[in-house]
């Protein structure tokens, strides 16, 4: 029983309702994803409170024992994780470090917009700004710090989904039954786009229906989180929307959410598209010889691509970054006859540079650079636009953070950018 003579349970629901509230009133954006998480109550085996992105638990003495704020914090805390999508970017990584890495990369963040941690929320100044990939690297394996809550989206088996997780759902399946009260998703339904997780109940509905008693869910399949992901991108650009048309949208939030929606493109399968198209092979039905006769037929003419490559050799950008990108640059040479013009920049132009590669030859850097204290893009573009050339695209792989010249060429432009920086025009890919 509470102080006020209510159940437990019945308490701490009042208590997440009301901090559910406050938030959707003073934090549209964390309101509206925390409201597509229906709340449970969970058993033993939750000690704060948790999620695997279909629903909520909660411990219902340790909500109790929080002020409203803190109950805030630990809902909206949920809820970023999900929306994040936490739950599917684990990959091979060690479990208890990506979970660390994930309250590290959302704690910072809710401070910032002014929440009131729990007792035992850990904030690192060192990681604000930084995503759960980056922060990983940084944490000791040895490291014993407590987290916040706990993350049942999978198992320590591995973090590609399957395992329990995919056992328990057949099971379920094969068992015909249609009920998924406890959390679970059947492997043959499609989760609903509408809802916050398997539960039939809306999630607005404010539903806390839940097991006390009962074993923590099942962990997610891959299927399963292949689907919550997308789900989870559609309540993210909605939760901004709503935030921004009332004006309660801030910056870093902002920024946060156009950099989880952006795609999520392969730039090794962006860059071999744009090689594809400019280096391809094709037919033409131009009226050959006279002396051929006068049947038509159609030959083959090859195009050799022309592709410029820019490299940001400031020092920002390490040399095992750049031979990476060679690498990778000259597999995909090699299946298609481009020729490249490479060039090297830090505030000015190599002085030898630029360095042309027929499509037969191996693509590499010359020579050492020492790198200089700062980055100017300009000197590229002006070299091109003073040899009158015309590339079919020129490919930049930088950190972004130098002087752009102020209008974009007329040729296409492909940045591979490592860091956070933004590019005013041209197309920008993520390099994690």
């Amino acid at each position: 029983m509470s102080e006020g003579g209510a159940p437990l349970s019945l308490a701490a629901e009042g208590k997440l309702a009301a901090a559910r509230t406050r938030l959707i009133l003073d934090k549209p954006f964390l309101g509206a994803l925390v409201l597509r998480l229906p709340l449970k109550p969970a058993g033993a085996w939750c000690r704060t409170t948790a999620t695997d992105a279909r629903a909520l638990y909660y411990n219902p003495n340790w909500i109790e024992n929080l002020t409203s704020a803190e109950v805030q914090f630990a809902l909206a805390h949920e809820a970023l994780h999900c929306a994040l999508g936490h739950f599917a970017r684990r990959g091979h990584r060690v479990q208890r470090k990506w979970d660390l890495a994930c309250d590290f990369a959302i704690n910072p963040l809710l401070l910032d917009e002014g929440l009131k941690p729990p007792p035992g929320a850990q904030a690192l100044d060192l990681y604000r700004g930084m995503a759960a990939e980056e922060i990983y690297p940084c944490i000791d394996d040895d490291l014993d710090s407590e987290m916040l809550d706990d993350h049942v989206w999978d198992s320590d088996e591995g973090g590609e989904g399957g395992g329990q997780g995919e056992q328990q759902s057949e099971a379920q399946g094969k068992g015909g039954s249609d009920n998924k009260e406890d959390g679970g998703t059947a492997p043959s339904e499609e989760i609903d786009p509408d809802a916050g997780g398997s539960s039939p109940e809306k999630v607005g509905a404010g539903s806390t229906a839940g097991d006390e008693d009962g074993p923590p869910p099942p962990p997610l399949t891959a299927k399963e989180k292949e689907q919550l992901q997308q789900q989870w991108q559609r309540h993210l650009a909605a939760a901004a929307q709503r935030a921004r048309e009332a004006g309660k949208l801030s910056g870093q939030l902002a920024r946060l959410t156009e950099s989880a929606l952006a795609a999520q493109v392969s730039w090794r399968a962006l860059l071999a598209q744009y090689l594809t198209q400019v280096g391809r092979d094709d037919y033409t039905w131009l009226r050959p010889s006279r002396r051929e006769g006068e049947v038509i037929w159609p030959s083959l003419r090859s195009h050799s691509g022309d592709i410029h490559v820019a490299i940001d050799v400031s020092g920002s950008v390490s040399a095992a970054d750049l031979a990476s990108f060679l690498g990778e640059m000259n597999a995909l040479k090699g299946t298609m006859p481009v020729r490249i013009t490479l060039f090297a920049c830090d505030t000015a132009l190599a002085a030898d540079a630029p360095w042309v590669f027929e499509p037969w030859d191996e693509l590499r850097l010359p020579r050492q650079f020492a790198g200089g204290g700062g980055t100017s893009f300009t000197p590229v573009f002006e070299w091109i636009e003073r040899s009158g050339q015309q590339p079919d695209s020129l490919v930049y792989f930088t950190d972004a953070e130098g002087e752009f010249p102020k209008e974009p060429p007329s040729y296409p432009v492909l940045w591979l950018v490592k860091g956070k920086a933004p590019v005013p025009w041209g197309r920008r890919i993520q390099l994690n």
